[in-house]
């Protein structure tokens, strides 16, 4: 099983990934816990120029998250389903779709070409999008902000705007989930749903 979580900064994808990580260990589960962009010492390199370097061009960015989930792919997530893992990974391509394709006007179709290409067609089982005012997000960020971070609220609204058109065109895959909640609450509906199937 794949399973990925998706949202805006501060939108608590990291702690809903780690929640459920532990639970499924705690059941016996073989789980790999990893994120994008990195994963592997090539995609953390990548990490680090994606979010500490100066400017980088919109399809310079789509195509280095490609570059790090590639290798994210072939080095870590693909083995480790092969082998019977689950594998729950906080953010993967659905990020890119909506950062690059449709925050940054890349085109959606375009940035999703990439990817499916980079990852040779790899789509998660199961995405968990973590939906929240972009203004509360903002308020939940703590520490130095990345480039990414600092972009302006009027960005925020576009990728949270474009999550939400993501959630519409997959509602197969992408389940939305209101970021609101206690994480507690959060994480059991999500344990929930992906034991009752889709």
């Amino acid at each position: 099983m794949f399973v990925t979580f998706e949202g805006g900064d501060g939108s608590g994808k990291t702690t809903q990934a780690t929640l459920l990580a532990e639970r499924l260990r705690r059941e016996g589960e073989e789980v790999v816990l990893t994120r994008e962009p990195g994963g592997t010492e090539l995609g953390e390199r990548i990490r680090e120029l994606l979010l500490h370097a100066g400017h980088v061009a919109p399809w310079a960015e789509a195509a280095l998250f490609a570059a790090s989930r590639a290798q994210h792919v072939d080095e870590v997530i693909r083995p480790a389903l092969e082998r019977g893992a689950v594998v729950v990974c906080d953010r993967y391509l659905d990020s890119s779709l909506a950062y690059q394709g449709i925050a940054r006007g890349l085109g959606l179709e375009a940035v999703l070409e990439l990817n499916l290409s980079a990852v040779g067609g790899l789509l998660p089982d199961r995405t968990f999008l973590l939906v929240i005012d972009p203004g509360e997000s903002r308020s939940r960020l703590g520490g130095a902000p990345d480039r990414i971070e600092r972009e302006d609220d009027r960005f925020r609204v576009l990728v949270d705007e474009a999550y939400r058109e993501l959630a519409r065109r997959f509602p197969g895959r992408i389940v939305p989930l209101d970021a609101r909640r206690e994480p507690t609450a959060i994480a059991e509906e999500v344990y929930e749903r992906l034991r009752s199937g889709p």
